[in-house]
């Protein structure tokens, strides 16, 4: 059976026996420069450099949504948000079937996954394909001869990505600087953010921001120019019309260094109007447009605003809308989990378990608890009234929903407590009414035991018991026989004199006995005695 990669591309045979040991895309000291293509961005440039990217080379393009999350604090704070949202959370590895060999494989992948002691931050490279369309780690592996395990993980520059004639990533090393190299079998990890169909170049989140940035950078700078100027007053310098050169430059020169640019100076003899901004409308235009931006992107990365602004676009929002827009968050949060546990499983476990396995053996279940906390307390109640009806319920079930691990054979068990003085079984409380019955002094050498004697003791009573029956028999007889309720009171009163109730006040004072030694031991024991 053929096998395929994480692209459809069949792989050939040679290549599944060992994992790839080399390391391919080799960070070097020239990856930290940049164009820095946003310095005198444009609309002409913008365009240009997405349509760079369409055609495959997406240097730029990376090195600009790079520094799109460094200059703006808005974008920065809502990619961190939801990035943190997944980073935060357990995840678990689970076996694919209830075999041993299944179980076996999930803990060796565990714990190799739990080995890496940066995994956490790899999730969170693995989550900048939110922003860029796509990331990737190359996979370091360590092959001994027995086990193949992955030592860790390198992320690879958004830049150091090509598609130069391909549909597909290619990934640029020293040797191939300009097309790059098809990666090899399972030595890459590559996960797409498909938040839409399309080309991995434009799907990228930051791609449908790049406008809004763009307009919101022009905002920025026209308002703090217009800021810089109108916060401060106009200064102007009156001189004499006898004045001369020096004098000029030396008034020229006091009111500059009272401010900035705003200044000049004017003859005595010479008349000039100064028409001011109106004061209202457009000092906040320049704020409304910049919150306008800000609105547009928060929709792009968290598909609403209440949960970014506190008054959402401007307006004041509510619990009830905030709570649904939460909702919205909620949801990307469950997709990004369920995105990213695919990856995982399909490009790291895969091929961990087939070089260590082989390829048909499972492979785990990986995912992120990404579900609402439930409540425990009404799910238990549901499960006992399923199990009073009869539903068999297994215990490998109750013990993965409650993830309460079911005890070993070489561990202590835990004793059953009864609530509300029921007891635990009816086995259970004929055993305990025997014991209390013959020794109650030595069955109450524990308060607790001996509270739960006594209520055994007592529901045995009401419910009637071997010590009991000699007497009642008669009774039973005559409720089975009487034909109406008259009937009974009538011939009840007559069956007192053949009843036999010597046995009954026995357990009846013993049962007394035993509950008021149980006070006792009880209040000495709260008392420290």
């Amino acid at each position: 059976m053929p096998l395929y990669d994480q692209f459809g591309r069949e792989i050939p045979p040679r290549d599944v026996r060992r994992p790839d040991t080399r390391e391919l895309a080799v960070a070097t000291i020239r990856d930290r420069w940049s164009d820095y293509p946003s310095s005198g961005l444009t609309p002409q440039k913008l365009a240009a450099i997405f349509k760079e990217a369409d055609q495959g080379d997406v240097r730029r393009q990376s090195e600009l949504f790079e520094e799109m999350e460094e200059k703006d604090p808005h974008l920065a704070s809502q990619f961190q948000i939801r990035k943190l949202a997944v980073q935060g959370l357990e995840y678990e590895v689970s076996p694919r079937g209830n075999d041993s060999t299944a179980k076996k494989i999930a803990d060796f992948c565990d714990e190799v996954i739990s080995g890496m002691e940066d995994w956490d931050d790899h999730i969170l490279d693995f989550l900048d394909a939110l922003a860029k369309g796509y990331s990737m780690h190359e996979i370091l592996w360590d092959a001994n001869g027995r086990e193949n395990r992955i030592r860790g993980l390198r992320w690879v520059h958004s830049k150091k990505i090509t598609f130069y004639n391909s549909l597909t990533p290619r990934v640029i090393t020293e040797e191939h600087m300009m097309d790059g190299i098809d990666p090899p079998a399972f030595k890459f990890a590559y996960h797409r953010y498909k938040a839409r169909s399309g080309y991995d170049t434009r799907a990228g989140i930051l791609r449908v921001c790049g406008w809004m940035y763009l307009f919101k950078n022009y905002d920025i700078k026209d308002w703090v120019a217009f800021a810089e100027v109108y916060g401060m007053p106009l200064r102007v310098g009156r001189y004499e019309p006898g004045a001369s050169p020096e004098d000029k430059r030396a008034l020229i020169t006091a009111i500059r260094s009272l401010g900035s640019d705003a200044a000049g100076i004017i003859s005595k003899s010479t008349e000039i109007e100064f028409v001011e901004a109106q004061k209202y409308g457009s000092i906040n235009v320049y704020e409304g447009l910049a919150r306008f931006c800000d609105a547009q992107m928060s929709k792009a990365i968290l598909g609403q605003t209440l949960t970014s602004e506190a008054s959402g676009e401007g307006g004041s929002g509510s619990r009830a809308l905030g709570e649904v827009h939460n909702e919205v968050r909620g949801d990307l949060v469950k997709a990004d989990c369920k995105a990213l546990a695919k990856t995982i499983r399909q490009q790291i476990l895969r091929p961990l378990v087939g070089f260590n396995y082989g390829w048909d053996a499972p492979v785990p279940q990986f995912r992120f608890l990404c579900e609402e906390s439930e409540d425990l307390k009404e799910l238990a109640d549901v499960y006992a009234k399923l199990w009073n009806i009869g539903f068999d319920v297994s215990q490998e079930h109750i013990s993965e929903r409650f993830q309460v691990p079911i005890r070993q054979e070489s561990e202590t068990p835990l004793s059953r407590q009864p609530q509300g003085g029921a007891p635990a079984d009816q086995g259970q409380a004929a055993t305990a009414a025997k014991r209390i019955a013959k020794d109650p002094v030595r069955n109450l050498a524990d308060p607790d035991d001996g509270q739960l004697s006594i209520d055994d003791l007592a529901d045995r009573l009401a419910a009637g018991g071997t010590e009991l029956d000699p007497m009642l028999q008669p009774v039973v007889e005559l409720v089975t026989k009487a034909s109406s309720y008259e009937e009974i009171m009538e011939k009840l009163y007559g069956l007192y004199s053949d009843m036999d109730p010597e046995k009954f006040q026995e357990l009846l004072h013993r049962a007394s006995f035993a509950a008021d030694l149980w006070g006792t031991l009880r209040a000495r024991k709260e008392a420290g005695e």
